[in-house]
C-alpha cells in the first residue's frame, strides 16, 4: 500500500548546504533536451535543476534553444549540438554528448527533444554508455518505448554504473511503455507502478492526480500535494528538472524522485493560492519553490 510523504520528511532528506562547500559539492548535470519546435521544455527543466541546487548545469541542445535560454538563465552552461532533419539534436552529435557526460553526476534526457530516428539512437547510446545516474522524461521515454516496448519485448537499457533509471511518464507515455491502455493504467495505478519498477529495476514516477513514486525494492509513495493548475503544457518540464537537480547533488534515486514530486506539488499549491488555478503558469512555480526552501532553512 502506498505511503504519503510529509513536509518534515522531505526537508530531512535535503540537508542544509555546508558553509565550506563549492559548486562541485553539488554535482554536475547534463540536460539533453529541446528542439526547434519545443524550446520551452528545455528552459523549464534547466531552471528546475538549478532551483533545486545542482552545482553546475549544462544544456546540450540546438542553437535556437540555446539562444532563447541564455537571456533567461545565464547560470546555465551551453553545449551546442548539430540539428537533425526534424529540428532536434542530430545523431552525429553523439560523440560530443558522450564526452560531455563524462564526469557528470547525473544525466537528464528528453524534455522537448522531439521524436525521430535520431532521438531513438541518441537515447539508446547515451543510456547504455552513461557512467552516472540517468533520468528519462518526455521524448526520452517515448524513445525508450520505441526501443523496448511490448512489440520489442526488450529490457530497458541501463547505465554502466548500475544506478536505477528514473522514469517520469504521464499515463500516455506509460501506455506506450507497457502496451496497456490509459484506462487499464488508471484502473490499477498502484499495482502497475510497483510492478513495473520492480520488474525493470527503475524508479518510476507515474504522473497524474496523486502521482505515484515506485522503487525497485517495493517502496511506494503517493503524493498528496498539487492541484489542477498543473494541467497545462510545461508542468512536466518543471518537474523533470527537480529530481535531476537533486540526483546530480547525489541524493538517492528514490528520495530524489519523491522529494521532487512533493516540492513540485507544494509549489503549485502555493502558486494557486497566489494566482488561481486558471491563471498560474508552470514558470510561476519557481517563485513558490524558492519560498519553500527559504521557509525551511534550505
Amino acid at each position: 500500500m502506498a505511503q504519503t510523504l510529509a513536509a518534515q520528511e522531505v526537508f530531512e532528506k535535503l540537508p542544509p548546504r555546508r558553509p565550506e562547500s563549492h559548486k562541485g559539492s553539488y554535482g554536475r548535470l547534463l540536460v539533453v533536451a529541446g528542439s526547434a519546435r519545443y524550446r520551452g521544455a528545455a528552459a523549464l527543466a534547466v531552471e528546475g535543476a538549478l532551483r533545486t541546487g545542482a552545482g553546475l548545469v549544462t544544456l546540450a541542445s540546438v542553437e535556437p534553444v540555446l539562444q532563447g535560454i541564455l537571456p533567461r538563465l545565464p547560470e546555465c552552461c551551453c553545449l551546442p549540438c548539430t540539428a537533425g532533419a526534424a529540428g532536434g539534436i542530430g545523431a552525429e552529435s553523439l560523440p560530443l554528448l558522450l564526452d560531455a557526460a563524462r564526469g557528470c553526476t547525473a544525466l537528464l534526457i528528453g524534455p522537448g527533444l522531439g521524436m525521430s530516428e535520431d532521438t531513438a539512437a541518441l537515447v539508446q547510446a547515451l543510456v547504455q554508455a552513461a557512467e552516472c545516474p540517468v533520468l528519462l522524461d518526455a521524448d526520452g521515454l517515448n524513445a525508450a518505448a520505441a526501443l523496448t516496448g511490448p512489440e520489442h519485448a526488450a529490457p530497458l537499457p541501463r547505465p554502466q554504473n548500475g544506478a536505477p533509471l528514473v522514469l517520469t511518464p504521464h499515463p500516455g507515455e506509460m501506455a506506450r511503455l507497457t502496451g496497456l491502455t490509459a484506462d487499464e493504467i488508471a484502473a490499477e495505478r498502484e499495482g502497475l507502478a510497483a510492478g513495473y519498477a520492480r520488474a525493470n529495476g527503475c524508479v518510476l514516477v507515474l504522473k497524474g492526480h496523486r502521482t505515484l513514486i515506485a522503487a525497485p525494492d517495493g517502496r511506494l509513495y503517493k503524493n498528496t500535494t498539487g492541484n489542477a493548475g498543473l494541467a497545462r503544457g510545461g508542468s512536466g518540464g518543471d518537474l523533470a528538472g527537480l529530481p535531476a537537480g537533486l540526483r546530480a547533488a547525489r541524493l538517492d534515486a528514490f528520495d530524489a524522485a519523491a522529494c521532487a514530486v512533493w516540492l513540485h506539488g507544494a509549489a503549485a499549491d502555493s502558486a494557486a493560492a497566489r494566482l488561481g488555478q486558471y491563471g498560474m503558469l508552470p514558470h510561476d512555480l519557481f517563485y513558490d519553490l524558492e519560498r519553500l526552501f527559504a521557509q525551511n532553512g534550505r
